[in-house]
């Protein structure tokens, strides 16, 4: 029987009680009253106010004794069993009609974990052996830490995956320990810090956790990141990680980059003539061709651009993925940008009978910015909203100063949309909407490619979308000026780097 419920009814049944008894005093009242004809109709009307609170306090009163029964029985049998509450008598359980069964059901199990807990204390060494057998036996690498993020037990399994004995692991920072990187910037310890703030206890985990970077000679380990977080453990082990090794399947997938990132770069040279020839037959046999063929040379030249963006973004994904694109920051008109970018995607929007129109806030700043590298950003977004356009056939382009005093840029369609539960990864490499991307071509790499180069800027990037009703696709980059005093340019301008990886710990980071 759900002892709960049945407790439920039981107060409630009570309560009705209550309420019918204070109703059929009042009236009694009022019926004892009523004939009473030579007392003004004011007193009868405070003498009935007054009977009425003092009627409604003692039967709250009763009431409130009565239904908190089971609370105050099961509280004294908690007392009876803390460290402290030696003192306080067992209940005596059957004493009380209300809810007994419950009650009775929620002491034995205090009363059975409170012996479990005794038979710990009264074994330590025995429990200590129980933990270390667990641990020992796990088949992946244990890490356990304290408050101050130092290891205070590490596994066998774990010294033999970092190829180093797990005694020489113990006192030191995990973060020494593990240089992680991971592919976003949801880092373990941001998490950590979040949940330290907000949470007794949380879990986490992460994908595609890198120790060891690009280019170092040591070896480099791929894994998954499970991590658990505790405040109150009574023995101060505060955080758990557990590591799931996943290098060869991870190293394959980054060898498969590299290999047609290799692949695509072949394309380029006869790509750079394709386009070349292109432009020549343009200009020398445009004038006399007839509107279907100019037509047919117009959608030859949309084609050749949008393989020229494929290849690009395809080599600078490898580039970021070793830590090797390196962006020069100059000052420039971001009003001249845009209109270039614009222009340069209209052709290939046009052939799918798109219009893009522009609004650029004037008397913006200069920017700082890497004109190709931020080029790419604004032409992979305008592509995707052409892309993503469905029956609408305009496409809105605008920039303005925020409030942050960052130039801010948007790229709004009226397209399908993307739905709620897939804007979460829509910044992931190779990430594509799987309800649409049959019917619509893309590699998954653009968005991924246009957040580390905003991130590499400085700048934010982020999406708004409703399925039916389109997108906006909005990004910052910095004024000169505020970008020159995050980093002193020197004669080349200003340098960043786009990361494909994000260090863990804010000793590590740019």
């Amino acid at each position: 029987m759900d002892f709960l419920e049945k407790l439920r009814r039981e107060v409630r049944r009570y309560l009705f009680v209550i309420i019918f008894l204070q109703n059929a005093v009042l009236l009694g009242a009022i019926a004892l009253l009523l004939p009473l004809h030579y007392l003004p109709p004011e007193q009868l009307i405070a003498a009935v106010g007054i009977a009425s609170v003092i009627v409604s306090f003692m039967l709250a009163s009763v009431a409130t004794d009565f239904t908190l029964q089971p609370l105050a029985t099961l509280w004294q049998a908690i007392q009876h069993v803390s460290p402290h509450g030696e003192e306080q008598p067992a209940p005596q359980l059957n004493k009380y009609k209300l809810g007994a069964e419950l009650v009775s059901t929620l002491a034995n199990h205090v009363y059975q974990l409170a012996s479990v807990v005794d038979s710990i204390n009264d074994n330590p060494e025995q429990t200590k052996v129980h933990t270390s057998f667990v641990a020992t036996a796990l088949p992946l690498p244990l890490f356990v830490l304290d408050k101050n993020e130092t290891i205070v037990f590490a596994n066998e399994q774990a010294g033999k995956y970092l190829e180093r004995p797990a005694t020489e692991l113990n006192r030191q920072s995990i973060y020494t320990v593990l240089d992680m990187s991971f592919a976003s910037d949801s880092t373990f310890d941001r998490w950590l810090k979040g949940v330290k703030q907000n949470s007794v206890t949380a879990d986490g985990t992460w994908e595609r956790v890198r120790v060891g970077t690009p280019g170092q000679t040591e070896k480099t380990l791929l894994f998954d990141l499970a991590a658990h977080y505790n405040k109150d453990n009574p023995l101060g082990y505060e955080t758990m990680l557990i590591l799931f090794d996943h290098t060869a399947m991870y190293s394959q997938d980054d060898q498969a980059m590299s290999f047609v990132a290799l692949s695509v770069h072949e394309l380029r040279t006869p790509l750079t003539l394709l386009r070349g020839y292109i432009e020549v037959f343009d200009e020398e046999l445009g004038p006399k061709l007839d509107p279907e063929l100019k037509d047919f040379m117009k959608k030859m030249d949309a084609s050749a651009q949008q393989l020229a963006a494929f290849v690009d973004n395809i080599l600078n994904v490898a580039k970021i993925e070793d830590n090797q694109l390196t962006l020069q920051l100059h000052e420039e008109s971001w009003a001249s940008v845009v209109q270039t970018v614009v222009a340069d995607l209209s052709l290939r929007a046009s052939v799918r009978g798109v219009t893009i129109t522009t609004e650029v806030e004037p008397g913006l700043p200069k920017v700082g910015v890497d004109h190709y590298s931020i080029y790419e950003v604004l032409a992979n977004l305008i592509d995707n909203a052409v892309k993503y356009s469905g029956d609408s056939k305009e496409i809105h382009v605008s920039a303005h100063l925020n409030d942050e005093g960052h130039v801010e840029t948007s790229v709004t369609d009226k397209g399908v949309g993307i739905d709620a539960t897939i804007l979460p990864h829509i910044f992931d490499k190779f990430y594509r909407n799987h309800r649409n991307r049959a019917q619509i071509g893309g590699t998954g790499l653009g968005l991924f490619l246009a957040k580390a180069i905003v991130d590499a800027h400085g700048g934010k990037i982020r999406v708004s979308s409703k399925p039916g009703e389109g997108s906006t696709f909005s990004f910052t980059v910095l004024p000169y000026s505020q970008a020159a005093a995050v980093q002193p340019a020197d004669k080349g301008g200003v340098t960043r780097a786009a990361h494909g990886w994000i260090k863990n710990h804010s000793l590590y980071r740019d």
